[in-house]
């Protein structure tokens, strides 16, 4: 699957700007990434020219931190928290219930581009387990049947 085009610009400026700071690279990688919303595979071998290494070492380092996403991140991201005490409170079913329910797996994309589904380590909410975010907006003791709940909302909004 091909990706859409990318403002080359905005990652030329955001290298530029970065390129000669100690340690470079992971600050240009969040820059690309709070500027575009994901990394475009086509930056890297500009990012690895400014920097005088491999493409895979950029590669290497983008695959290896699961902030960082290489496709076009969806309109809305849920984040499902995967931490201790969500677990406990079946988190686990409700994880395996947002793949299905939305047909993706972790660091996806629904083929709408409606939504991306990311893991997140805790939301601050373990009172409330098992939690998830959309948008940015935390919601505790989510089961199954209010995560759909929150997802019509979502999309009435839309």
């Amino acid at each position: 699957m091909s990706q859409p085009d990318w403002d080359k610009n905005t990652v030329a400026q955001v290298i530029e700007s970065l390129k000669d700071k100690p340690g470079a690279m992971l600050p240009i990688l969040h820059g690309i990434q709070d500027a575009l919303g994901y990394i475009p595979k086509g930056s890297v071998p500009l990012i690895a020219n400014a920097l005088n290494v491999s493409r895979a070492e950029v590669h290497g380092v983008i695959t290896f931190y699961h902030y960082f996403r290489d496709t076009p991140p969806g309109k809305h991201t849920i984040h499902v928290c995967r931490a201790e005490s969500c677990q406990s409170m079946n988190g686990s079913d409700l994880e395996a219930h947002a793949k299905a329910k939305l047909g993706i797996d972790y660091h996806e994309t629904t083929a709408d581009g409606a939504f991306s589904l990311e893991p997140v380590y805790c939301l601050g909410n373990c009172g409330c387990s098992p939690a998830i975010s959309v948008d940015g907006e935390v919601h505790g003791r989510v089961s199954p049947e209010r995560f759909d709940e929150i997802l019509d909302e979502v999309r009435a909004q839309a």
